[in-house]
């Protein structure tokens, strides 16, 4: 309930007081009474109610005590008279606004670009994702004091620099939701794909992205790139249960059970897809992603997947967003639209690329090619290589399966 109810009772209340950090302190100590009370009195019929009206009152409460009413009153009320006792009714009465106005306040906010993005991503898992920093730190493979130290140093970012707490307009407005939407799908990819540790996957946080995904995309309906990014996150978790063996090794797309995808999820994310296609405009990065990820959810076997539309659309992409990682994406494309060959000499083209130096992707693409050619020598090397490169155990396994088959002089 909490994880459900927190980032509403924290949205309305750094309203109120127009500081993150104490909005926090404020709906955590509204979650403490009510674990003090609720064993006696039983769980109420409305619990995020309940919680918001404890807040509000312990934060009227705390704008008495610290002498702040009246600067609150002139932000809320400017037209009444600057007297305390008309302050008090015009704090309680914003409070109970649009609370979705609020959601997404606490959004832009959390995820300022003033902030780095493991600040973000750990401030908008604690504030928006109701995860505590232990939960955090576990996901992320980090020690708890360097997450607290993050989140802490992240609200006081947001003081020092006074961020309003609002939500920006025009041009400003794709900028910030430019970063809103990175930091959700940071999270995603870190649970779709884990950078470091013993596990291929972390489900938690794939289902914390996707519910704060669809948070912002009900908050703003009329931006194409919101509903491209749910509908990729909505596509991709729904082979989440194809992705992990029963020992818990990696198992890649064309490998899959197929009929273990979740066809909910799947419906959800084109359904999401083909509302990001009506709102019309020039298609963006996420659209295009989950324009790719579709064409893959529509394959009822890997044979069926259309790889020469995935090509193309990867070439689109790489003129929107242009990066070394889209390339080498596209080069596996051409590589299963045209051959091995074609794949490999666009590979090859990205071997000096100073972007990709340390990353693990780029030798294990290379040698997967290499394999499919027959040249499995020079497979077994870059596979190796790739293997010493990633942080992940499941994936370093994989890697040395594969350069392992390599030298007994198979794909």
């Amino acid at each position: 309930m909490w994880r459900i109810e927190s980032a509403k009772v924290i949205a309305g209340l750094a309203r109120m007081v127009r500081d993150v950090g104490l909005a926090e302190e404020l709906a955590q100590d509204a979650l403490v009474t009510a674990l003090e009370r609720w064993p006696e009195s039983g769980v109420p019929d409305n619990p995020g109610a309940w919680l918001m009206t404890t807040a509000k009152h312990r934060a009227i409460d705390v704008l008495r005590r610290t002498k702040l009413v009246e600067r609150k009153h002139e932000e809320l009320a400017p037209e009444m008279e600057a007297q305390r006792h008309v302050a008090v009714p015009a704090i309680e009465a914003a409070i109970d606004d649009e609370v979705g106005d609020d959601l997404l306040r606490l959004v832009f906010t959390a995820c300022h670009p003033v902030l780095s993005s493991e600040a973000r991503v750990a401030l908008t898992l604690r504030l928006l994702g109701g995860l505590t920093t232990a939960e955090i730190a576990r996901a992320f493979l980090v020690s708890e004091p360097t997450i607290a130290q993050r989140i802490v140093r992240a609200k006081r970012t947001l003081a020092d620099e006074r961020v309003p707490f609002d939500v920006p307009r025009g041009a400003e407005l794709a900028a910030r939701l430019a970063s809103v939407l990175e930091v959700i799908y940071l999270i995603f990819n870190e649970g779709y794909s884990a950078t470091a540790g013993d596990d291929w996957m972390r489900p938690a946080l794939c289902e914390d992205a996707l519910r704060l995904g669809r948070i912002v995309a009900e908050l703003a309906p009329a931006e194409p790139e919101v509903h491209g990014l749910v509908a990729l996150m909505e596509i991709q978790a729904s082979r989440a249960r194809a992705r992990v063996g029963p020992s818990g090794e990696a198992i890649l797309l064309n490998d899959q059970n197929r009929t273990l995808w979740d066809q909910l999820l799947i419906r959800r994310g084109l359904a999401a897809l083909a509302r990001a296609e009506r709102l019309g405009g020039e298609l963006g990065p996420y659209v295009l992603q989950a324009a790719i990820a579709a064409c893959h959810a529509r394959a009822r076997t890997p044979a069926e997947t259309d790889w020469p539309r995935i090509a193309e659309i990867y070439a689109v992409l790489a003129r929107v967003v242009p990066s070394p990682v889209v390339e080498l994406n596209r080069a596996v494309a051409v590589a299963m639209a045209a051959g091995p060959a074609a794949g490999l000499e666009l590979v090859d083209a990205l071997v000096d690329e100073p972007a990709l130096a340390g990353y693990h992707l780029l030798p294990g693409v290379r040698g997967d090619l290499l394999a499919k050619l027959g040249r499995y020598a020079e497979a077994r090397i870059e596979l190796e290589r790739a293997a010493s490169l990633t942080r992940n155990a499941r994936e370093r396994d994989l890697l040395l399966d594969r350069a392992a088959a390599c030298a007994r002089g198979r794909a």
